[in-house]
């Protein structure tokens, strides 16, 4: 039996380039990136080829505007006048992230990629998620401080690193997807005991 290719669409500028981005994350969270082709893309997208190798020349250099394009936006930390609750909020953007269509390709592409793409891209990951997580997360943390919620000294790197790299090794270790539970669990026995105020 004989599949017939949907018809290309016609488009052009942005709204083009759209779709290919799109197809391209969409092709990453289901092929992985050694399955990723510009020809599957092009498919996905409904257009040629040429239209996507004129854009971008090189696989690497597609997936990284791809991913830039489909980070989430970090937006403003949480603010509810409660740590546990600000805490259980941002860590839940986190997970939101994570499973995300570019989160999907995100893991992908750092599980499959040769160690040199595999480095550039993850400094894409690092300045696009990893930095600005943690800056939210020490924005929280400052506050709790200022209301009494905190100790004092609760302002080092390691402490804004716990949450994502509980969440990480979570997901890369033991292979389990985490839920909103397992981030209430989170905050409750670690984040909150690490961050509570010494007594005596």
């Amino acid at each position: 039996m004989v599949t017939c290719r949907p018809p290309a669409i016609r488009r052009r500028g942005a709204e083009l380039e759209r779709a290919i981005l799109d197809a391209t994350l969409e092709q990453l969270g289901t092929h992985g990136w050694t399955g990723l082709t510009m020809e599957g893309v092009a498919a996905k997208a409904r257009t040629g080829k040429a239209a996507v190798y004129r854009r971008w020349p090189t696989k690497g250099d597609l997936v990284a505007d791809a991913l830039r394009a489909g980070l989430p936006e970090t937006g403003l930390p949480p603010d509810h006048g409660d740590l546990r609750e600000d805490l259980i909020e941002m860590c839940g953007r986190m997970l939101d992230a994570m499973y995300s269509r570019s989160g999907n390709a995100l893991r992908a592409i750092l599980d499959e990629c040769d160690r040199p793409e595999a480095e550039r891209f993850h400094e894409l990951v690092m300045g696009g998620v990893v930095e600005p997580g943690k800056r939210l997360i020490g924005d929280i943390v400052r506050r709790g401080i200022e209301r009494g919620e905190v100790r004092e000294d609760a302002t080092g790197e390691l402490v804004v690193d716990v949450a994502p790299a509980m969440m990480m090794y979570r997901h890369k270790v033991t292979g389990s997807r985490l839920g909103e539970s397992d981030i209430a669990e989170m905050v409750d026995q670690v984040m909150l005991p690490l961050l509570a105020p010494r007594t005596g």
